[in-house]
């Protein structure tokens, strides 16, 4: 089999760019090593970027988003006995949306299945060739357990950190930064309406918690815990206690309401950038070439901002012979991801209770400028909301 691009990965950014790259009237093919089930059903991201709203409208999958989802115009931070809001459009001009990962996947798999998009599910022993050469091509098995070829103009890894494409570039033909936290999240979901307007992040020297949203009527919600944490010693009681205490229940009259637990999962956090994200034909984007931990909302994002760039690129290379977008992808894709690793790493030391006095005061007097200080808020709000996509 033979097509212009082969994009490893059939989630949020794989899809996506196989949609741009359609609309620019470029052929893909998209291999998946998962069932189409267990993609959909992945519980990730939550919070769009006003860049991410704008340019999903553009591609035309923006009717169910604009209709489903929920603008916020910004977050509060508070700390014990404080609880202050920041409005990102009073600060920037630009909001933020509430709209899952696991409904942005839907409108892709409806948009692809329409446009008679080739996705390969539950394929495996996947593996890329030749990424030096202007002839690249990937071998795998396919669902039936036969062995298959697909050659290729270009080849977009798309499959997050533990798939074959990260993996095909050679040790000393990249360098890798890493940040692994002391901490991690136990997240959970519950049927039961948001007990807050918009998302409350809070600093509590018992640990960080986060009040989140998926809908009207179902709450998600996070507690700092230690790294190596086992679910099963935390019953649902418990978390809603922690939660009660750590968000502030009873504050100036705010009450916490609990309701029936759904899942529960613990996230360990950390940062990762892998550069460059680029090695000959192969081309790396969202969570194959950078994790960010989710305390700034940036994970999604960034791959939706790297399949920007990226699509643009490879239609320049493809349709125009222009290979400067393409050599370029790399440095621009960098610039946007280490701001945004940044961004991350500062929310995420900023929140998060480490156990030393020094620390938390530190980081009480950071929440006080921030939330203070019209500078110190604006440059939150901009990076919240989002750089525009070509920054």
């Amino acid at each position: 089999m033979r097509t212009e691009v082969a994009i490893i990965g059939a989630g949020p950014a794989g899809l996506l760019l196989s949609h741009l790259l359609a609309r620019a009237g470029i052929e893909s093919v998209v291999l998946e090593t998962r069932s189409q089930e267990y993609v959909a059903s992945r519980i990730r991201a939550g919070i769009l970027e006003h860049s991410s709203v704008e340019l999903l409208t553009e591609a035309g999958l923006g009717g169910r988003l604009r209709a489903e989802g929920h603008e916020h115009r910004g977050i509060y931070l508070q700390w014990p006995h404080e609880r202050h809001h920041l409005d990102f459009v009073d600060l920037t001009g630009r909001s933020v949306w509430v709209y899952g990962q696991t409904e942005v996947q839907k409108d892709l798999v409806a948009a692809r299945a329409a446009g008679g998009q080739a996705v390969l599910y539950e394929t495996s022993d996947t593996r890329l060739h030749d990424l030096e050469t202007d002839r690249p091509y990937v071998t795998y098995v396919d669902a039936g357990g036969v062995a298959r070829r697909l050659d290729a103009a270009v080849v977009a890894g798309c499959d997050g950190s533990f798939g074959p494409s990260r993996a095909a570039v050679p040790p000393q033909a990249h360098q890798t930064f890493e940040r692994t936290y002391p901490y991690s999240w136990l997240g959970i979901l519950a049927d039961v309406a948001p007990s807050t307007d918009e998302l409350i992040y809070a600093w509590h020297p018992d640990g960080f918690a986060l009040h989140s949203m998926r809908s009207p009527t179902v709450s998600r919600l996070y507690l700092q815990v230690p790294n190596g944490t086992d679910v099963a010693g935390w019953s649902d009681a418990r978390i809603w206690d922690e939660l009660a205490g750590r968000l502030g229940h009873g504050q100036d009259g705010w009450t916490l309401t609990p309701g029936p637990i759904t899942d529960k999962s613990v996230l360990p956090m950390r940062s990762l950038v892998q550069s460059p994200m680029r090695h000959g034909r192969l081309f790396l984007a969202g969570d194959a070439a950078h994790i960010v931990p989710p305390t700034g909302a940036k994970g999604l994002n960034l791959a939706i901002a790297d399949v920007a760039l990226l699509s643009r690129a490879l239609t320049a290379l493809l349709r125009d012979g222009d290979a400067g977008p393409a050599e370029r992808y790399s440095d621009d894709a960098l610039r946007r991801v280490w701001r945004c690793t940044h961004f991350s790493w500062w929310m995420t030391t900023m929140l998060h209770a480490s156990g030393d006095p020094f620390d938390a005061q530190l980081q009480l007097s950071q929440l006080r400028w921030v939330t203070t200080s019209p500078a110190g808020a604006a440059g939150l709000a901009e990076n919240y909301a989002g750089l525009p996509i070509a920054g």
